[in-house]
């Protein structure tokens, strides 16, 4: 694979992180993770659509079905995250670490595919 397709899922990998656990550690959810989030799908999206790309769109597995999905809650998650704040849903923006952790979890699985499979080899 492309070392340049690495390098971008890496970073939406740090940048995701950084958002959902700063987050956490915060207590509530702020604008600042929710650039985070943003930045985090933007890199995801970008690598995803570059490694169609290096597949000729060939490529229909776990790893991009479970790929698809994890991008697709990180578009549900942004919105959700915006509009909670939009809204200044107190009781939300106190809760809301709860989903980005679980959204997180499943966005690692996409991410830790590839490693386990070249692993496993």
């Amino acid at each position: 694979m492309d070392p340049k397709i690495i390098i971008i899922i890496s970073f939406a990998l740090v940048f995701y992180t950084i958002g959902v656990w700063w987050e956490k550690i915060a207590g509530k959810l702020q604008y600042k993770h929710l650039v985070f989030f943003i930045l985090g799908l933007f890199f995801d999206t970008l690598g995803t659509s570059l490694m169609m790309a290096y597949s000729k769109g060939h490529l229909i597995s776990f790893h991009s079905v479970s790929g698809y999905l994890a991008i697709i809650l990180m578009i549900i998650h942004a919105l959700w995250a915006s509009y909670i704040l939009i809204k200044k849903d107190d009781i939300m923006i106190l809760n809301f670490h709860k989903y980005s952790v679980l959204v997180w979890l499943i966005w690692l699985v996409p991410y830790s595919t590839p490693m386990i499979i070249n692993i496993i080899k």
